[in-house]
């Protein structure tokens, strides 16, 4: 995915280099099972994925002098943009329209130029305080003690299985990213006239990636009465020719081996669609397994970590930022979002936030699905915004509901867009609980 905003100047490094690896440096003394113990922090700053968040923030903190490593699972950094073979990516960062690829691969560059070590084939299996990261390498298991920690692990999308959908179970049955992969890294075409369902942002990726392998998709669906990308996402399908069918869902797959057709329900009732595909978009989830099994606080609302407005878990030696935080925003959005949050970890290794207590505490009530910071500490400097997503269309006003209720800006919105609310409207003395929501202001949505 990708944003067109305006664009400033390419990151410039300013620090000197560092090593540089592809992977973990062999150790011989190192056998299956056995950890290696390090006396004294290594990094100031060990980063957990190698996406666009993850390399903005590494591309940052060595712009600020900070020793970085980016620990990434995959043979490749990158991230989602290596799958997206499409235009536009890289109009905020280098100024060009770039294919996904080739700004993954700009971006790594980038970051590598800059002295930033990157690791690839380091899966992180274990966050423990200190901070120190369990790692499996190809050389065994390994750790890393670093001053501090930035999580940026990103999204998935839902599955079958956890969109509850019923039927058979036939091959051609495919996410995003899996269609993608196949396309752009396989060169392969999984099927000629499959069904889109969903219409986020990632759903006109699904129909640019079906168009470069020459498939021709049957038809989009989408359960609910609205598309949910911006305008003018919408008008591709009906540029192709692409019948858009709204109200729709997907109830049933049907198939043996692969995929004969579908069963869809609309408000006139349900049919049968032959089809010999399914690409199921968006419903996008964090990628936090890791938060799960650590000793940091899970936000139930959107599934990923809680933090403040400076990229703070719960422990104050750990941060997070990018997609995992907000499912979900675009590559750009996400490697602003890593370059923000890595100055925020230069001024905490400074001693320059303020404590993370006392604190503001927002839950998201009446209209709202979530809010991201969970958590607000009295700051004179604040900057940025509360990002926030509606649970259903609706027309109103975004309120902090605290003694003294705070009013937002107004919304006309459905699922999954951007809200923001500025967080200089907060009062720099808030502190306890507090709900944020949207007040409908009557007119129907």
């Amino acid at each position: 995915m990708s944003e067109p905003p305006p664009r400033p100047a390419p990151p410039t490094p300013h620090a000197p280099p560092l090593a540089e690896t592809a992977a973990p440096p062999a150790q011989a003394a190192v056998g299956a099972g056995a950890v290696r113990r390090c006396a004294t922090p290594t990094h100031d700053l060990a980063i957990i994925g190698g996406g666009p968040a993850g390399l903005g923030a590494a591309l940052e903190s060595r712009r600020l002098g900070l020793r970085v490593v980016v620990l990434e699972r995959e043979a490749e950094a990158g991230g989602i943009p290596r799958h997206c073979g499409h235009p536009p990516f890289g109009l905020r960062e280098f100024g060009l329209p770039l294919t996904g690829p080739a700004y993954a691969r700009r971006l790594v560059a980038a970051t590598r130029a800059a002295g930033a070590e990157i690791r690839t084939h380091t899966a992180v299996v274990a966050i423990e305080p200190g901070p120190r990261l369990i790692l499996a390498t190809p050389h065994g298991v390994d750790t890393v003690d670093a001053r501090r920690v930035l999580i940026a692990t990103g999204v998935r999308e839902t599955t079958r299985a956890g969109r509850l959908i019923g039927g058979t179970k036939p091959g051609g049955v495919m996410n995003t990213a899996t269609l993608q992969g196949l396309v752009y890294l396989n060169c392969q075409r999984p099927f000629v006239r499959p069904i889109i369902v969903g219409t986020e942002l990632v759903a006109f990726s699904a129909i640019l990636t079906l168009r470069h392998a020459g498939i021709r998709p049957l038809a989009m669906v989408e359960p609910t009465a609205h598309v949910t990308a911006r305008w003018p996402s919408a008008l591709l399908p009906r540029l192709l020719g692409i019948p858009l069918w709204r109200g729709t869902e997907l109830v049933a797959i049907e198939g043996t081996e692969r995929v004969t057709g579908v069963t869809l329900r609309s408000a006139s009732g349900t049919r049968h669609v032959a089809t010999d595909g399914v690409v199921l978009t968006g419903g996008f989830r964090p990628e936090a397994p890791l938060v799960r099994q650590s000793h940091l606080t899970l936000d139930p609302a959107t599934g990923g970590p809680e933090i403040d407005q400076f990229g703070r878990t719960c422990d104050p030696a750990i941060f997070a930022a990018g997609n995992m935080l907000h499912p979900v925003e675009t590559a750009g959005w996400c490697h602003r979002e890593g370059r923000a949050i890595a100055a925020r970890i230069a001024e905490s290794l400074a001693g320059a936030l303020p404590p993370p207590e006392p604190a503001l505490r927002l839950r998201p009530a009446d209209g709202v699905l979530y809010a991201v910071p969970q958590r607000i500490v009295p700051d004179a400097r604040t900057t940025g915004a509360i990002q926030l997503r509606a649970a259903a269309p609706v027309r109103g006003r975004v309120v902090v509901r605290t003694s003294a209720p705070v009013r937002g800006p107004t919304v006309d919105t459905v699922p999954e867009r951007r809200i923001l609310m500025p967080l200089a409207a907060i009062p720099p003395d808030a502190a306890g609980e507090a709900e944020i929501a949207i007040e409908p202001d009557g007119r129907h949505r």
